[in-house]
């Protein structure tokens, strides 16, 4: 009895250690496991700085479509601003016109004053004359006007004409009088009216003034936006550049390869439904070059669109919404799917390097190359094939 007994806690004590043994096991095994999936996130180089990058891209995108939105109403204004100084201006050269006008009509009313006037003169001495005459004549009786005369005819006649002449020169000096004052009170209407329309004219030429400064505001304005809006493009074009340049040569850190499940069958890459859509390097989900999204999320003719596809046409699930190519390796973690550095045809192949990645489809395995399948390599929204070097 007792050795059963004996035997018994033995083995208790047997079957506590083997359990102890397992559960530290277990913890090792629970702790590798995270350490690994720690390094599998961890390796993806510069993951989160491209996050930075890509949202540098999106400010600069969206500051330029605000630019040109800035420029377009400041296009509008200018149009305002100059149908206004050509409208002034136009009122400006009437008023000019008028004034010409006038100006002319002043001076024709100033020489006929002036001939008048001498004409006035003139009269005035005829009329002197033929007073002193008659003043003359006047000093003489009736008798001695009588005996000077030939006959009593003659007498009527010198009367008759020294009366006419008086009256005539009288009612010419009246009419020229009248005449005068008639193109004086002309003249002072002209002028009046000169005085008028050069205040008129100053005072459209200083709101010309004005609508000029405005529209040359705007035009500094315009200019700024528009020089902002090309050192924004550069940058961009600067980041796309760099993405070339590294969908051309090894990327640092090499491949990783999503494998989906499923059995992949033969397909056509020139079924790929998007291949005459539009393309423009902007990013899902804000395609806003008439490029997408795809029905899985992407902007068309881009890496990821044709990946997508690619998998889905082999007969798998396409992934949907994974972002960009450099987030793929992530999303394939979250999601379940096997990621390798070890490539096999059908799998989806991840250059985390550059600005946004690059994803394409293996199509054949020969030693440390893959032959792939791709949209957008240079960055063109263009299908090709390549040969790489994975490792």
């Amino acid at each position: 009895m007792f050795i059963r007994k004996a035997s018994k806690t033995k083995m208790k004590k047997s079957a506590i250690v083997k359990l102890a043994l397992v559960h530290k096991t277990a913890a090792l095994l629970v702790l590798a496991i995270a350490t690994l999936f720690t390094i599998g996130t961890s390796v993806l180089p510069g993951f989160v700085k491209a996050a930075s990058i890509d949202d540098e891209i999106r400010q600069l995108e969206q500051e330029n479509k605000q630019n040109k939105n800035a420029v377009s109403q400041l296009e509008n204004e200018a149009v305002s601003y100059q149908d206004a100084i050509n409208r002034l201006q136009s009122q400006i050269n009437l008023l000019q016109a008028q004034i010409n006008d006038n100006t002319a009509q002043q001076a024709s009313l100033q020489q006929q004053i002036t001939a008048n006037q001498q004409e006035i003169e003139r009269q005035k001495k005829i009329l002197g004359e033929n007073i002193h005459v008659m003043y003359v004549d006047g000093q003489m009786s009736t008798i001695e006007m009588l005996a000077t005369s030939k006959d009593l005819s003659e007498f009527v006649d010198k009367e008759e004409y020294r009366t006419t002449v008086k009256n005539k020169i009288q009612t010419t000096l009246k009419q020229i009088a009248v005449l005068q004052n008639e193109l004086n009170e002309k003249k002072n209407q002209v002028e009046a009216l000169l005085t008028q329309q050069r205040q008129q004219q100053s005072q459209v030429a200083a709101s010309r003034a004005e609508q000029a400064r405005m529209l040359s505001y705007n035009q500094s304005q315009q200019s700024s936006y528009n020089q902002k809006t090309k050192a924004n493009q550069a940058r961009i074009d600067f980041l796309i550049e760099q993405q070339r340049k590294v969908n051309d040569s090894a990327p640092d850190g090499g491949y990783y390869f999503l494998r989906f499940p499923g059995g992949t069958g033969s397909f056509n890459p020139g079924n790929y439904p998007y291949k005459n859509a539009g393309f423009g390097m902007s990013t899902a989900p804000g395609c806003n070059d008439n490029d997408g999204p795809d029905r899985w999320g992407y902007c068309t003719r881009q890496c990821v669109s044709y990946a997508a596809w690619a998998v889905e046409a082999s007969g798998r699930t396409a992934p949907k919404y994974y972002g960009n190519a450099k987030n793929w390796v992530s999303a394939a973690y979250r999601n379940g799917v096997t990621v390798t550095r070890s490539p096999q045809p059908g799998d989806v192949a991840i250059s985390t390097s550059g600005t946004w990645g690059h994803a394409m489809y293996v199509e054949a395995v020969d030693g440390d190359r893959i032959y792939v399948s791709q949209y957008n390599a240079h960055l063109s929204g263009e299908f090709s094939y390549q040969w790489r070097t994975y490792r």
